[in-house]
């Protein structure tokens, strides 16, 4: 499955200094952010490594806690099963002895055998890229969105569909309401082209949010 190259792929993220770059923008272009970042501090990098393994690594954790996530993961990465080649051999009673549930073991298949060019998704554009992705079941965009994120280092990625961004994005802005899916994807248009350093900083900014009522 191949991901054509048709437009310009933006800013890539690479470095801190990126991340502090787009949050200086940010920061000039909304008082509101400015004030959030005062209280989050310096922003992670969040860069991953791309490829299969990542995104297999995606499914293994869904709706399963870090813990059960890593386990699991732990264990078919000793057992050699982190590549396409790896997976699409192996069987279901060897996955499900692993940890992962039926539909996680056809996500794997789905996936082992989706035939993905990560080589070219490194220099496809963003709209491609989540493409490409969402094709394969079990991807949906929030995992796609983030791979292009954190793992391809797009700067110009925002995952409206994100409980955490929503809920930051509702209280830094005083909203009424979460913004649905459609209207933050239309609000998060005004940071461009750094959308995804203010994914950084409103997850950053849900997490204060969090450790405040914590200690109150």
């Amino acid at each position: 499955m191949n991901a054509p190259n048709t437009a310009p792929i933006g800013r890539i993220i690479e470095t801190d200094a990126d991340v502090e770059q787009g949050m200086a923008w940010l920061a000039q272009r909304c008082p509101r952010m400015a004030h959030a970042y005062t209280l989050t501090g310096p922003l992670p990098l969040r860069r991953k490594p791309d490829g299969f393994a990542e995104l297999l690594s995606a499914i293994v954790g869904q709706q399963v806690s870090v813990a059960s996530a890593h386990a699991i993961w732990g264990r078919m990465s000793d057992a050699g099963l982190t590549t396409p080649q790896s997976c699409a051999a192996a069987t279901e009673d060897q996955l499900r002895a692993l940890g992962l549930s039926r539909q996680k073991i056809r996500y794997t298949f789905e996936l082992a055998r989706a035939d993905i060019d990560f080589d070219a998704l490194r220099t496809a554009p963003n709209a491609d890229v989540i493409k490409t992705l969402v094709a394969v079941p079990g991807i949906g965009p929030w995992t796609a969105e983030v791979y292009a994120m954190f793992s391809l280092g797009r700067a110009d990625v925002f995952a409206s569909g994100d409980l955490a961004l929503q809920e930051a994005a509702r209280s830094l802005y005083d909203l009424p309401d979460r913004p649905k899916e459609a209207a933050f994807r239309k609000m998060a248009e005004d940071w461009s082209p750094w959308r995804s350093v203010a994914a950084r900083l409103l997850w950053a900014y849900y997490a204060y949010l969090k450790n405040k009522e914590g200690i109150s």
